[in-house]
């Protein structure tokens, strides 16, 4: 068998090696194993989960083959879970695979506390009843729980988990931490021992930018009432005053100052979001309280008093034009208050840690250490229960996703229709509203041949209930769209399954790394138009 970190060699650059062991601790369970379950699964027995169960009463059929890859014709008749569990298997044999021939639906009824042994639930097919119970089962367990469906054209995916807290959320853009707006003691001191007017073209081609740029803050702040530049005109003339500075016209590391002087600009101070995480009611910490707000507690008292304001500083530089002595000394200095900051905090948690009553030395010097490095970009998500959702919507929002004014084009026979840009709103209650048709007349709008007609009218005056029900009363939705949900006929979609599979999984990864943030709503797939929308509701 291939070494594990030769085998997950790129992915371990993504989520790194504490990432990738979160992944192999944990337990997986799916519920049902058509094409959507299949296709998710499928790319989280790749990435080297611990273990899989595959929940699925039902038998391989002949339509099965058409729109599963992981059954074939010798598996015509055979338990469903059998053949997809023996094919995951294959796929990756660190994994443990277990199934179980046993209907979703009756094991939420009859053995709730089933659930309870994993650390996350897909559940892909599920009608609305059947997600509402399951949702509360797994808040009660405290157990993740992840919603993914195709349908025709269509796909929806919903994360339920009652909190979940992440550290290293890797955001795309995000400003270096160099405190040049308000550089500590030291970095000034570090600036003080270079001379900016030096004659030596080489010492002043290469001095790097951060210090350039802490020397002309200092020297505008002089001249300006100790105060930075704030307006336009002001910025602009800091610019000019770096620029004035320069001998010769190819001096990189001035033309870097003067690109990133917007940084001595940027407002003191945290930014809201982590504002709104300390002032948390989470962060009053007692001893049932997580290490993540034990440790968010601790950075309330630091950015209350030796922070001065700030979080604790980053302590890495990003590359620039340097002398290697320069460059070296000042990530020494950067580095030096990092740790300086990193002791203070390490204290804090520990007396926190004693004042609830629990071991002082309960959360490592890693994990206190990876919570400062990335301090400003902390993220906490919570979920409405489904059953919420689905009773109460938030109606402002809902409203106004049905009301959106913009079009998008459906296709068909060469001629162009318009269809309005809500479909993503109107998929979402078109889909609910299938739900209702099903549990009124056994059976899906459109599912079986010459009822076409009859099912269109009855899935519209079901739709126009659902709204009335939610408060949306004056909402309508597009004719097309409804005719284009009969026609689906609750078909699950190989291309539409492995989309929907392929979203649902990289949002399982985030939530079992703890690293990225996972979506915040109801994610909506809309394959007329290929194009997706998160439903805050």
């Amino acid at each position: 068998m291939a070494e594990p970190k030769v085998k997950y060699d790129r992915q371990l650059r993504i989520w790194g090696e504490k990432g990738q062991a979160a992944l192999e601790k944990a337990s997986i369970c799916l519920l049902n194993c058509g094409p959507t379950g299949s296709e998710t699964l499928k790319n989280l027995v790749l990435g080297g989960v611990g273990s899989i169960t595959i929940v699925d009463g039902s038998k391989v059929e002949v339509g099965d083959l058409g729109n599963n890859f992981m059954v074939d014709e010798s598996s015509v008749g055979q338990s469903k879970a059998e053949c997809v569990c023996a094919f995951l298997q294959e796929l990756n044999d660190a994994v443990k695979a277990k199934f179980i021939e046993e209907h979703p639906e009756e094991l939420i009824e009859t053995n709730p506390s089933f659930f309870s042994q994993f650390t996350l639930v897909i559940a892909t097919q599920l009608v609305e009843d059947s997600m509402v119970k399951l949702d509360r089962i797994c808040r009660e367990a405290n157990i993740i729980l992840i919603f993914a469906r195709s349908y025709g054209l269509m796909g929806l995916v919903r994360i339920s988990v009652k909190e979940h807290t992440v550290i290293e959320s890797k955001p795309d853009h995000f400003l270096d931490d160099l405190r040049l707006n308000d550089p500590w003691p030291e970095l000034r001191r570090f600036a003080e021992t270079v001379d900016l007017n030096t004659t030596d073209a080489v010492v002043h081609k290469h001095t790097p930018y951060i210090i350039i740029l802490v020397k002309m803050a200092e020297e505008w702040a002089n001249t300006h009432g100790g105060k930075l530049p704030s307006t336009r005109e002001e910025k602009k003339q800091f610019k000019d005053l770096i620029k004035s500075k320069m001998i010769t016209v190819d001096e990189e590391n001035y033309k870097e100052a003067m690109e990133a002087s917007f940084k001595v600009f940027s407002p003191q101070g945290i930014g809201p979001n982590l504002q709104k995480i300390i002032n948390d009611s989470c962060s009053e910490v007692d001893s049932n309280s997580s290490d993540f707000w034990v440790m968010v507690a601790a950075l309330k008292e630091f950015i209350a008093s030796e922070g001065g304001g700030e979080s604790p500083l980053e302590g890495s530089i990003p590359d620039m034009t340097s002398s290697t002595e320069l460059y070296v000394n000042l990530q020494k200095t950067y580095q030096a208050k990092a740790e300086a900051d990193f002791l203070v905090m390490e204290q804090r948690v520990k007396n926190l840690l004693k004042k609830i009553n629990r071991d002082p030395a309960s959360i490592s010097k890693a994990n206190i250490k990876s919570f400062c490095r990335n301090a400003r970009k902390l993220a906490v998500c919570r979920y409405r229960l489904v059953e919420d959702e689905f009773n109460s919507p938030v109606q402002p929002e809902l409203q106004k996703y049905l009301t959106d004014e913009d079009y998008g084009t459906l296709q068909e026979a060469n001629t162009l229709k318009v269809l309005p840009e809500n479909t993503a709103a109107g998929l979402y209650i078109l889909l609910r509203a299938a739900d209702r048709f099903a549990a009124n007349y056994n059976k899906f709008p459109g599912q079986f041949d010459g009822e076409m007609d009859e099912d269109i009218s009855r899935l519209k005056s079901t739709a126009v209930g659902l709204l009335n029900d939610l408060g949306c009363n004056g909402s309508a939705i597009s004719e097309d769209l409804i005719n284009e949900m009969c026609r689906y006929g609750a078909s699950e979609l190989h291309v539409v399954a492995a989309f929907v599979g392929g979203v649902a999984s990289q949002e399982v990864i985030k939530l079992i790394t703890r690293q990225f943030i996972p979506m915040s709503g109801t994610f909506i797939f809309n394959g007329i138009d290929h194009k997706s929308q998160l439903l805050l509701l």
